[in-house]
């Protein structure tokens, strides 16, 4: 089903929304829940809880992209629980791809809405290659690991390393040119 006709579900209340977004791109769903949280019950309840939120703000909503809309959801629906998870213990590959990048959009001066902090991601982003932008991407919102991205795209994992490492680094210097570093 076409995804205007599944957000025209929504915006009816029908219940046969949920059902045909979740035929749709459920895989796509549980596959970035997956990637942070190892527990399966913890990921089917984040699941649910992906539909839910998607139902609570569909109506008012209308996303132009269905598909990026439910995996940011899924996203951060899987972020929040897995910060709740590892109140104590902490996923070395989420903590530490999060510190990596967390650290260069902090600034103690400002807080940054989303719509600014994705406006930049997405300014950033562009100024890529699209080998560099998939490794960033694969790593930084997929949590996958230095090896997972080198099998991913057929490269080493000392290149895929270095390509992250340059590619922060560029980041760190975009985001200081527009004011949010100092």
């Amino acid at each position: 089903m076409e995804d205007e006709k599944i957000i025209g579900l929504f915006n009816e209340r029908s219940e046969e929304a949920v059902k045909q977004l979740r035929s749709k791109y459920g895989a796509l769903v549980k596959g970035v829940i997956k990637r942070m949280l190892a527990d399966k019950s913890d990921a089917e309840e984040c699941e649910n809880d992906t539909y839910m939120a998607v139902w609570q703000v569909i109506p008012p909503q209308k996303p132009s992209n269905l598909r990026a809309f439910l995996l940011r959801i899924a996203r951060n629906q899987a972020l929040k629980k897995y910060h709740f998870i590892t109140a104590e213990k902490r996923c070395k590959d989420v903590t530490v791809s999060l510190e990596e990048i967390g650290e260069l959009v902090s600034d103690e001066q400002h807080v940054y809405s989303d719509n600014e902090l994705s406006d930049l991601i997405n300014g950033f982003l562009s100024t890529l290659t699209e080998e560099t932008r998939r490794i960033f991407i694969l790593r930084y919102w997929y949590f996958h690991s230095a090896r997972e991205i080198a099998d991913s795209c057929g490269i080493t994992v000392s290149k895929t390393e270095t390509v992250l490492c340059r590619t922060r680094k560029k980041l760190k210097k975009y985001l200081e040119e527009r004011g949010v570093r100092r």
